[in-house]
């Protein structure tokens, strides 16, 4: 079978609604004013096929999107950056994650309105794997979308898995999505959960068992990877300013993605995560601050 030159991936849409420069988090009954609000597409698979777009890659998404203003504005957003999504949902409800993010000087708070993740019906699965046919990746998330997964694997996608963090997170539980997947790019301490490891060097060994690269995000430092026998870390870069973490991960994993479909090797790829999930937090939102492909390319050159 032909490997065509895309990405694909399906996931719940996410919407924010960002308050900034908040001096506090309202008591019951008060009501504090911000001149400093915004409306964004929010983080998570979204947001890193739509930073993947912005690299120059094809990208396709299915998702649920209703009739609702929100709805109608994440796909304002999709199609502005040549993301075509694929909509699975077919009920009357608003389907997506809506989040009200309270900014303060050295934190965040957050309300959100949702279901997380998406339920797929037999017709929606079957709908995402005509879309995701032939992708080169396929992004993986907890879901139901388990046997579409290994399908798409069996024809010769490379599978990228990135979950959440999950308080009763275990190899065991995710056993499927984890021998289905050829990449997994937990952070620190989901690595540490998910293996048990006391620190992350060990969770990166622990995960060796069951991967031949490896990746483990260590927050602001860097990342440990580990490609066959070669272990190695890569530092992030000191000059990028954290603003806002939002989206960092997603915006990592674009990075990475775009290594792994021009074939770098996987510490090239890291380079490529650490740069667009650097760039990511230098302002507020998920998807504001980005990189294109050449600045991409000539960062890397510069900085690695």
């Amino acid at each position: 079978m032909e490997i065509m030159a895309f990405i694909a991936g399906a996931g719940a849409t996410n919407i924010d609604l960002l308050y900034e420069d908040m001096p506090k988090i309202p008591d019951a009954g008060e009501e504090i004013y911000t001149d400093k609000f915004s409306l964004q597409l929010g983080g998570g698979l979204p947001a890193t096929l739509i930073n993947c777009s912005r690299l120059g890659i094809e990208t396709r998404i299915a998702t649920e999107l209703g009739e609702d203003m929100f709805s109608a504005f994440a796909s304002e957003q999709y199609k502005a950056n040549h993301v075509e999504p694929l909509n699975i949902y077919n009920g009357k409800e608003i389907p997506l994650n809506i989040t009200s993010a309270i900014i303060l000087e050295n934190d965040r708070s957050f309300i959100t309105y949702g279901k997380g993740s998406i339920e797929p019906s037999d017709g929606a699965k079957e709908r995402f794997y005509s879309m995701a046919s032939g992708a080169k990746i396929c992004l993986m998330q907890p879901g139901g979308f388990i046997d579409v997964y290994k399908k798409l694997k069996s024809e010769g996608t490379l599978m990228v898995l990135d979950m959440g963090w999950d308080e009763d997170m275990s190899i065991e539980k995710y056993s499927d999505l984890l021998e289905t997947a050829d990449i997994y790019t937990p952070n620190r301490k989901e690595a540490l959960r998910i293996t048990g490891a006391d620190d992350e060097q060990n969770a990166a060994y622990a995960l060796k068992k069951y991967f031949d690269k490896v990746i483990v995000k260590v927050d602001k430092d860097g990342c440990i990877g580990i490609d066959g026998e070669n272990s190695f870390f890569v530092k992030s870069i000191e000059e990028f300013k954290n603003k806002d973490s939002t989206g960092a991960g997603d915006a990592f994993l674009a990075g990475l993605c775009y290594g792994l479909f021009y074939d770098y090797p996987l510490k090239d790829c890291i380079e490529f995560g650490n740069i667009t999930g650097g760039k990511a937090v230098t302002a507020v939102g998920a998807l504001s601050a980005y990189v294109n492909e050449k600045e991409l390319l000539k960062l890397k050159e510069e900085k690695y």
